[in-house]
């Protein structure tokens, strides 16, 4: 299947928290459950590094495409972040995605804030034409290119995924982006601005085809203990408030409480959120994150695959990460049969 097709697929995103040897195998189950896609979060400071273990699942696996989710180009140059990516793919025999976006949380501890929109776009395109093996020139906030240029081989058509949940961002990765990552809850309101946000994009670039758009859906799925799921849900949806307070609005969250939850949240990753996390209606929470049982999950899925998303990659978190990633299989094979 190529990156691009618009047949429904799923994968999982991991941060590099385990173990290397730990790790491996999750690598070997996933490919083994059926799952297209691998990604692994660039979290600076609070995971290990993504390339290393991009490349430690390149080598245990075979048909899994891989991917950063997302890697930003401030704490790494993207002459870097090129050639990073080119050599994974390299060793993978050609399954890399460039998953990018921004720049989130997990800047603060580098004093940084994330880039602006005209940059992200530069970078795309520098990426791309370094991977094309052009030398290129280029000037501008963040980053020099000087007579660059890959000195080994490239692929030159890696696919480019933009990670995006503001309006701006999804139009910008509906003109020049491959795929896209979206971070705009569960439910079926987000899910349908978000698609007509990135295909707004793509018609004002005059592409004839959108790109691929794969939601990402944090949180648990637990049969035996829905509370805990609820509680590893709550974590990411405290996000919203802070970065996706469009996502806020359409779940009808009162801007008050949005206001306290920004108020509470100062911290970096959204797992270090707790305080916020727990000023968050249980009915807010089950609309943007899995966060019960595996008949919720089921529903979620289809109505993200409802309202146009192509593919859903599921973000474990709480506990029983690996629980929820089996799970997350029979959820969305019920979802495709219940989806027309």
């Amino acid at each position: 299947m190529s990156y691009d097709e618009r047949a429904h697929s799923r994968g999982v995103i991991l941060q590099p928290v385990d173990s290397p040897d730990v790790f491996v195998e999750m690598v070997r189950e996933i490919e083994a459950l059926g799952y297209s896609n691998l990604w692994c979060t660039d979290s600076s400071l609070h995971a290990r590094n993504c390339y290393a273990y991009l490349t430690l699942a390149a080598l245990n696996s075979s048909s899994l495409r891989l991917g950063t989710a997302v890697t930003n180009p401030l704490t790494r140059h993207p002459g870097v972040t090129a050639m990073a990516i080119a050599t994974v793919d390299e060793i993978s025999g050609g399954r890399t995605i460039l998953g990018i976006g921004a720049g989130d949380r997990p800047l603060l501890a580098f004093g940084m804030k994330p880039t602006t929109l005209d940059n992200l776009q530069r970078v795309v395109g520098d990426v791309r034409q370094l991977w094309q093996g052009e030398t290129v020139e280029s000037s501008g906030p963040g980053y020099l290119l000087r007579d660059a240029r890959l000195r080994v081989g490239s692929r030159p058509r890696i696919p480019i995924y933009i990670s995006a949940s503001g309006p701006k961002t999804l139009e910008l990765a509906g003109r020049v982006a491959d795929g896209v990552l979206v971070l705009a809850g569960l439910f079926d309101e987000a899910i349908k601005w978000a698609v007509s946000s990135i295909e707004k994009g793509a018609a004002a670039a005059g592409r004839e085809e959108r790109p691929h758009i794969a939601v990402c859906a944090y949180g648990a799925i637990d049969d035996e203990n829905p509370k805990a799921a609820l509680a590893a849900g709550q974590t990411i949806a405290s996000w919203f408030p802070q970065t996706a307070p469009v996502v806020c609005d359409l779940a009808g969250l009162d801007p008050s409480l949005v206001t306290r939850v920004r108020e509470s949240y100062e911290g970096g990753e959204f797992q270090e959120a707790g305080e916020a996390a727990r000023l968050l209606p249980e009915g807010f929470v089950h609309r943007v994150a899995l966060s019960g049982t595996s008949s919720d999950a089921r529903r979620q899925i289809r109505a993200v695959l409802d309202a146009g998303a192509d593919s859903v990659q599921v973000f474990p978190l709480g506990a029983k990460r690996m629980d929820t990633v089996r799970s997350f299989v029979e959820c969305f094979d019920g979802a495709l049969r219940d989806h027309p």
